[in-house]
């Protein structure tokens, strides 16, 4: 089986800043990954490679082995970004309308009603602008569009950004759940803890190259603790 994404030697400068330095990595179907690092390390910049947002300056970034300027290499993909504002001009059933036809994804409202149970957000809110949406509500309404997609890959950047602990703590049971149906999950973080549930493997991301690649015990074993912000700060300061 291909493997759901495939950077190979990705660079990206901007200006006299060099961004990305050679980036090799691989994120196989099945797998959840997280991509953590301070801010500015190049996460962002890693993912809008990936979705052809920014053009890589060198290197090869490959999605189900289709090349990632190809249209068809969005087919099988959701995407959540990091400051997510969905159009202001919107309800909160017409953006997820919008977004099912965006994604030709067929589901009903009982559908909608159970997933927004599940991230905690009242199925009346859907009626009201998402102008006058909380950062939370919003987030939550981004998430639901990904979930109801139906793609096979998921790629959040910062998934669990402005969600309060409960939500949060549904959503990374969700996402669990979500893996033994065999989906993909690629996600940027700050929230180390997160990671430590749900990621298969981390790629931590400093000064433009991947820093560690592999288990989160395999992290703690290299660096000598099993304590997730150390083996993280231990990394980073090699």
């Amino acid at each position: 089986m291909p493997a759901a994404i495939e950077f190979t030697d990705v660079e990206k400068r901007y200006r006299d800043h060099q961004v990305l330095n050679g980036i090799s990595l691989e994120i196989n179907a099945g797998e959840f990954v997280g991509l953590i690092g301070i801010n500015g390390a190049g996460k962002t910049t890693l993912i809008k490679c990936l979705l052809d947002f920014v053009l890589p300056d060198s290197g090869s970034i490959r999605v189900f082995s289709v090349h990632h300027r190809d249209t068809r290499a969005r087919e099988r993909l959701a995407f959540l970004p990091e400051k997510f504002n969905p159009p202001y001009y919107l309800n909160g059933h017409d953006f997820l309308r919008y977004m099912g036809d965006l994604y030709g994804a067929k589901y009903g409202d009982s559908d909608i009603r159970q997933l927004l149970k599940i991230l905690d957000l009242d199925y009346s809110a859907l009626i009201k602008p998402v102008r006058q949406y909380s950062k939370g509500m919003s987030q939550k309404l981004g998430l639901a569009a990904c979930f109801l997609s139906g793609r096979e890959l998921l790629i959040m950047d910062e998934p669990m950004s402005g969600l309060d602990p409960r939500a949060r703590a549904w959503l990374k049971q969700y996402l669990l759940e979500q893996k033994t149906d065999g989906r993909t999950l690629f996600f940027s973080t700050h929230l180390l803890a997160d990671v430590e549930v749900l990621a298969d493997r981390i790629a931590v991301l400093h000064n433009g190259v991947v820093k560690y690649n592999g288990s989160i015990t395999g992290c703690y074993e290299k660096y000598h603790t099993a304590d997730i912000e150390k083996a993280y700060l231990n990394c980073i300061a090699e």
